[in-house]
């Protein structure tokens, strides 16, 4: 992987397709896996983030002790589509102090520029498969 060069300190994960290969990410390269997860399902005390979607709004949350700070933290999702879950789940890590390590999508739709919006937070985006 690329990201074995400079060892990201965590891998924040978007639910719920994002779990399946975050946590195996999370286990071979020995780090934390920080679940951000939909509203109202994390257990303990949280910080959310809401994003435009098609069809109206949605809100995700990480539990406020996910990151310490100063940590560099890669954020995994299964799609990068228009881009707006994965600069929520972004700015969630900077809230908690963490800095951007990158991002890593299995697949990414080219045509709905999400990688637009993530350029910001870090230029290294990658995904397995594009269309």
């Amino acid at each position: 992987s690329q990201y074995a060069l400079e060892k990201p300190d965590a891998i924040a994960c978007v639910e719920a397709r994002g779990f399946l290969f975050g946590g195996l990410i999370a286990q071979k390269m020995n780090i934390p896996f920080i679940p951000i997860r939909k509203q109202g399902k994390l257990p303990y005390e949280t910080h959310v983030a809401e994003y435009a979607l098609e069809y109206g709004t949605a809100t995700v949350e990480v539990h406020k002790d996910a990151v310490k700070s100063g940590w560099k933290v890669l954020i995994h999702d299964d799609l990068l589509a228009t881009g707006g879950t994965a600069q929520a789940s972004a700015e969630l890590v900077k809230k908690l102090g963490g800095e951007l390590a990158g991002f890593c999508f299995i697949i990414e739709l080219e045509g709905l520029n999400g990688r637009e919006k993530l350029a910001a937070y870090s230029d290294n985006i990658h995904s397995t498969i594009s269309y």
